[in-house]
């Protein structure tokens, strides 16, 4: 039997359980048993939250020197590297991602802590020439107040870096919603909000359902910003929600990103960056390149190559070291993930590899590495995201016919491009409609670069230079030099 260990939400400093007493039961995706309970938020912890974070703002946080809240972050930093394998432990019993991943993604998700710590005391403001003799007039940017950070399970510490790390930056405090799915990670991240002696208040994490938790923050009345990662209609909810309290918003929505390999691509690095767009992390991404469109000439050959590659892919328990992909999160995502083939086999797919839960395991969510040739991306799989480790293949004759069935989807998240013609890969990477494109690589980060998406992908950017700017306003200052009164307005013409 697995000993379940019980957690505790982090707010205003304290570790409490959740008012009603009530708590949600996280799975461990390898064998679908019970590990751990975390506290049921219901609407009075939520506003204790938020308040605790007001409170937070308007008496330290927003008035610290830039350099002194940079202090901190980096702090926190030291404290994610020394954590790194413990965080990366936990992560893999919360969502059964392969250890080898989340003990290395941990140890780097440091580096945002630190570059937006460095950014801290760069955001200026302006001088504006303005029209209006003995005036002066300048701008500045300030914090917001109060962020709600709502994190999805999949990657949960780098979805939370960039938004807490800019947020905490700019002087504003966070109140983050961990996914009911698996949130254990954020609890123990707590800890180390907690050990990098950041004051009271200034971060809180929470544990709960989006009904009633997640509303419940979405609409407080003193939350300034909602930054959201999760699906579509999720987001949805949320803009509506945004309209009780009119707070800003930015969306990361996941997406079906598409990758093509001209006949000029290099082979070995196009199979290897495929391999890594779909089938890494189970296929549990949002960037996840999940429709491939291979040029005709090359097409039978490059499948083939694909399709031993996928077939020796090994699957098994996470925390093996030569485990190569792990569990699904959840028997949710298994039905949808075998609906949609069942489905796109019905309409004239034909399944190369995979295509069936694995056998390794009667209890965990276990689906191994699976490619389906599709006469179009109409098909079910071709066509939804899944979420899981599905590659939908098709063929293409033109490059313009390539950026036409690129395009031809209703997200813009993520994209790939393999050729070793430049021009080629230029005229392609501005045409297609995605916030990112890789151009003979996939699935990397930094926190130099900004992420995120357009048309159902959401909007916002996260990560890079500019994403500091949003979680601030703009204030207007006008300064009047003349020593001599105003006009009387009344006498003014």
């Amino acid at each position: 039997m697995t000993k379940i260990k019980n957690f505790k939400m982090f707010i205003d400093g304290e570790w409490v359980d959740s008012e009603s007493g009530k708590t949600i039961e996280t799975l461990n995706p390898e064998n679908n048993e019970v590990w751990a309970t975390v506290p049921e938020a219901s609407t009075k912890d939520v506003d204790k939250a938020v308040k605790a974070a007001q409170k937070a703002f308007e008496n330290s946080w927003a008035n610290l020197h830039p350099r002194d809240r940079a202090k901190y972050l980096r702090v926190l930093a030291d404290q994610l590297r020394i954590n790194a394998e413990h965080l990366g432990t936990i992560e893999t019993k919360d969502t059964g991602k392969i250890f080898k991943e989340t003990k290395t993604q941990a140890s780097y998700i440091a580096e945002y802590y630190d570059y937006f710590a460095g950014l801290a005391d760069k955001v200026e403001g302006t001088v504006v020439p303005i029209d209006k003799p003995d005036m002066q007039v300048t701008t500045t940017r300030i914090p917001i107040g109060v962020v709600a950070a709502i994190i999805p399970w999949n990657s949960q510490m780098l979805l939370t870096a960039v938004k807490l790390a800019p947020a905490l930056a700019m002087g504003n405090t966070v109140v983050i919603k961990a996914s009911e799915l698996a949130p254990v990670t954020l609890l123990e991240f707590a800890k180390l909000i907690e050990k990098s002696g950041i004051p009271r208040g200034v971060v809180n994490i929470i544990t709960g359902l989006g009904e009633p938790c997640g509303k419940a923050l979405t609409t407080h009345n003193l939350v300034e910003r909602i930054a959201f990662t999760g699906g579509p209609e999720t987001a949805k909810h949320i803009i509506k929600n945004s309209a009780e309290n009119l707070s800003q918003v930015s969306l990361e929505l996941g997406g079906k990103s598409p990758v093509v390999v001209f006949n000029d691509a290099e082979q070995e690095n196009a199979l290897n960056g495929i391999t890594a767009g779909i089938f890494g992390a189970s296929g549990q991404s949002c960037i996840a390149g999940s429709r491939l469109y291979i040029q005709s000439e090359i097409y039978n050959e490059f499948l083939d190559k694909l399709v031993a590659k996928a077939e020796k892919i090994k699957l098994g328990a996470p925390m093996d070291k030569d485990t190569q992909m792990g569990p699904l999160n959840s028997f949710k995502q298994l039905e949808n993930i075998e609906k949609n083939i069942k489905a796109t086999v019905e309409q004239g797919g034909i399944i190369r590899c995979g295509g069936k839960r694995s056998s390794i395991s009667n209890k965990g969510y276990y689906f191994p590495a699976t490619i389906i040739e599709c006469e179009n991306h109409n098909l079910p799989t071709a066509e939804n995201e899944l979420f899981g480790p599905v590659l939908s293949v098709m063929k293409f004759d033109t490059e313009e016919q390539a950026i036409k069935l690129m395009n031809d989807n209703k997200y813009g998240l993520s994209s790939g491009v393999y050729s070793s013609n430049l021009g080629r890969s230029m005229r392609v990477s501005k045409a297609v409609r995605a916030g990112i494109v890789f151009v003979n690589t996939y699935r990397l980060i930094s926190p130099m670069a900004p992420f995120g998406g357009i048309k159902d992908s959401g909007y916002g950017k996260e990560a890079g230079i500019e994403s500091i700017k949003e979680y601030t306003r703009i204030k207007t200052t006008w300064y009047n030099s003349s020593d001599k009164p105003m006009t009387d307005p009344f006498t003014m013409g």
